[in-house]
């Protein structure tokens, strides 16, 4: 049982690294004000969320057996904790970059009307308002 946890982590943690290393090379490519956006950087995420999203139901039966395991056998197996945690790492610089790159491509104007972000009017005192609205 520890020996698939181990495996599932380690599969999910090498499609993190691929997916890593297409938005690094994605953000690369938009250091170039000129340079239009990657057909085979897309061709390669497209080809990554298949993997990614059988990795992420295997790992949902592995939390289930990790979960079920008492704290002192889960503190025999230090590898797995410090993996996901690696993992987890890797996760938050993905979401960051890639939300770096997701603005690049709007503020050169290849996404879509609909997904672009518009800034919105600050509404002080707006939770208060709505206490306030509620509680008559």
């Amino acid at each position: 049982m520890i020996a698939d946890i181990l495996q599932t982590l380690q599969t999910h943690h090498a499609i993190c690294e691929e997916i890593l290393a297409v938005v690094s090379k994605e953000k690369l490519l938009w250091q170039d004000p000129e340079a239009p956006p990657s057909f085979e950087l897309y061709q390669t995420k497209k080809k990554l969320l298949p993997q990614l999203e059988d990795s992420l139901e295997h790992l949902k039966a592995c939390r289930i057996e990790w979960q079920k395991m008492t704290p002192q056998e889960r503190a025999q197996h230090r590898e797995i904790g410090e993996l996901i945690k690696q993992t987890q790492n890797m996760i938050l610089k993905i979401i960051v970059l890639d939300r770096e790159n997701e603005q690049v491509l709007l503020r050169r104007g290849f996404g879509s009307p609909a997904k672009r972000v518009t800034p919105t009017r600050q509404q002080p005192h707006f939770v208060a308002e709505l206490y306030r609205r509620n509680s008559s």
